[in-house]
């Protein structure tokens, strides 16, 4: 399966890719911005996306529209610093397989990442 990495922290990015290491994944690539991970979404349909909502030039809420009318059947996990339920619930409702907070752990991210894939243990 194929993995995108979106976040506008170099530091997330690289946490999330180590965390991941244990699952099937081959990371296609990172992206900083919406724009730039649209660009990745278009051109290689990654099947797993990590999302950020807050970046720069457009917003993750935007993106996963953008990316849902795209590539539908990607399974989106938002990872995000925003506390609000009604940022998690909003981007459920436009698709989002699942929702997390900052700071990620390692086991959080594994939880997570064992239910967006349906992996039994």
């Amino acid at each position: 399966m194929k993995l995108l990495i979106v976040d506008d922290s170099s530091i997330m990015r690289r946490t999330i890719e180590k965390n991941l290491g244990d699952y099937n994944l081959e990371i296609i690539g990172t992206a900083s911005n919406g724009n730039a991970a649209l660009e990745i979404v278009k051109e290689k349909k990654p099947d797993v996306i990590t999302l950020d909502i807050t970046m720069p030039e457009m917003d993750g809420i935007t993106c996963l529209e953008n990316i849902m009318e795209i590539h539908p059947s990607a399974k989106v996990m938002i990872i995000t610093a925003l506390s609000d339920k009604l940022t998690g619930l909003k981007a459920l409702d436009k698709g989002a397989r699942g929702f997390m907070y900052k700071p990620v752990n390692a086991e959080d991210l594994k939880k997570a990442f064992d239910k967006l894939l349906k992996r039994q243990e």
